[in-house]
């Protein structure tokens, strides 16, 4: 996946907007204001942090050798991909779709509505 595709995909989720708040060199993805994805689109190779639920960062680090503790985040609760090696795209997809989902049921019920978000594993 390059950086339009991974601009697309991050910006396909309803409501997300991408913002620069530390400069043009990093896009940053928002849903209602909180940070769902971080992505040096003109660095190589290109990579994005996703937010993960701790227990699940771990095994996808485990398993993935593309992914690994956030970086200048948070590591129990945000992973870098690297998109540069085997990571195939829906597996890329399901990851910013997991962040999504965990900072949107994060938001107050009139927002999530507002949003007509379905639910985790569901919207």
């Amino acid at each position: 996946m390059g950086p339009a595709a991974l601009r697309r995909v991050c910006l396909s989720h309803t409501g997300a907007l991408e913002d620069f708040p530390f400069g043009p060199q990093t896009s940053v993805f928002k849903v209602e204001g909180k940070v769902f994805a971080l992505a040096p689109l003109r660095r190589a190779p290109l990579t994005i942090s996703l937010k993960c639920e701790p227990e699940i960062a771990v095994a996808l680090r485990q398993r993935y050798a593309e992914i690994v503790p956030g970086y200048h985040l948070n590591k129990r609760h945000w992973n870098t991909v690297s998109l540069g090696g085997t990571l195939s795209d829906r597996i890329v997809r399901e990851l910013i779709e997991d962040s999504y989902d965990l900072v949107v049921a994060a938001l107050p019920r009139r927002t999530r509505e507002k949003l007509r978000w379905k639910g985790l594993g569901e919207g």
